[in-house]
């Protein structure tokens, strides 16, 4: 057996979408990134969607979107990959590291409570593993002490929490379509608000400071009468080349149809994990999975014998992670280190299994008998 961690589902669709445009000879910033942050705006029911090459790159300009001054502080989960702190760091802010919910390992509100000061102006919530935030209480604190909202979305698309979706429960939702996440462009992300003067300069600040679709004025250059300013352009803002190009959009388009169906399949596998695993006293899942009720980019576990247990899958060919070492433990945010002792034990017992759109029932069952073989032993 040789079972991955994680796996892209792509198909003939997106290539034929990468063919068509090929054949348009248009592969840069152009038609199909606007089409394709339509139906995102459509399918998340926001306001506005912009497109960008990466979530960490949503993030980043997100939080840009504010102008906060230099030296303020921003409220981040330590369980989180390092792009929710690198983008504070990026807008020369301040991270404060915030600690797990015991139970859903997703920012504990009553450490966020504890963690604030007057200096704070912004607070991430990162849905962990796709498990939503709490986000009629965060969201109540939140205003209550004036604080912006960036909601991390990056493992879920398409989570819909009370009703409403997330990323648009805060001020400013980012989402990733890395190939690793529910849907994929290879690289890509997406912003999206309901406020649409905060994106005002947005489209300019992911594309080197140039507010103008490239694609129309190409188009326009082309017409007898063309103006023979068509090159013409205005730097008014700092940018970043931090646009998604059409390939990246094209597939993105095709994605999003099957999105619907990648979302059950992974809630299938991950109740088939669930029902296999629920006799086991000494596994516990690492949170408190909803699969009928959520979307999940990830599945795991928690073990007392994490490192053991590790060795005992790769052996049987099963592919493992550890999602993610707590920012608080890692080197580079050491200046910014404050207590957050439940992710930082919680660490020490979790294993991410395999969970992709392509992972068949048998491979389930292999990997829950691994399991159970090793509990045996």
């Amino acid at each position: 057996m040789n079972i991955r961690l994680f796996k892209p589902s792509l198909g003939k669709e997106e290539l034929q979408a990468i063919k068509e445009a090929f054949d348009r000879s248009w592969v840069g910033l152009g038609p199909k990134v606007a089409e394709f942050e339509e139906e995102w705006r459509k399918f998340i029911g926001c306001e506005i969607a912009v497109g960008v090459n990466s979530a960490t790159a949503a993030l980043h300009l997100a939080l840009a979107c504010f102008t906060f001054p230099e030296g303020k502080k921003v409220l981040v989960p330590s369980l989180t990959f390092s792009s929710t702190a690198s983008a504070v760091l990026y807008n020369r802010l301040i991270p404060v590291f915030v600690d797990s919910d015991p139970v859903t390992l997703g920012m504990d509100l009553e450490d966020l409570e504890k963690k604030y000061d007057k200096d704070c102006v912004a607070v991430i919530p990162v849905h962990y593993a796709g498990h939503p935030v709490p986000m009629e209480a965060l969201v109540s604190w939140s205003r209550s002490k004036r604080l912006k909202i960036v909601e991390d979305c990056a493992h879920t698309a398409g989570g819909i929490y009370n009703g409403k979706a997330l990323g648009t429960w805060g001020d400013i939702g980012c989402f990733s379509f890395e190939e690793k996440k529910c849907m994929t462009t290879g690289d890509g992300g997406m912003m999206v608000t309901d406020e649409p003067e905060l994106f005002r300069d947005v489209k300019a600040m992911r594309w080197v400071g140039i507010d103008k679709d490239n694609w129309k004025t190409a188009q326009l250059y082309t017409k007898a009468n063309r103006d023979a300013m068509h090159w013409f352009y205005e730097l008014n803002v700092l940018g970043y080349k931090y646009n998604m190009n059409d390939l990246a959009a094209s597939i993105g388009l095709v994605q999003l149809k099957k999105l619907p169906e990648f979302n059950k399949k992974r809630s299938d596998i991950i109740r088939q994990y669930l029902n296999g695993l629920e006799s086991l006293n000494r596994i516990k899942p690492i949170l408190p999975f909803e699969p009928e009720n959520y979307p999940y980019q990830m599945f795991g576990i928690r073990a007392d014998k994490r490192d053991e247990l590790i060795i005992h899958l790769k052996s049987k060919g099963i592919a493992t992670g550890c999602h993610y070492t707590p920012l608080t433990l890692q080197p580079f945010f050491k200046p910014y280190k404050s207590p957050c002792p439940v992710a930082e034990r919680a660490y020490y017992k979790m294993i991410t299994l395999p969970l992709h759109v392509d992972l068949t029932e048998y491979e389930v069952d292999y990997i829950i008998a691994a399991i159970k073989d090793f509990l045996m032993e």
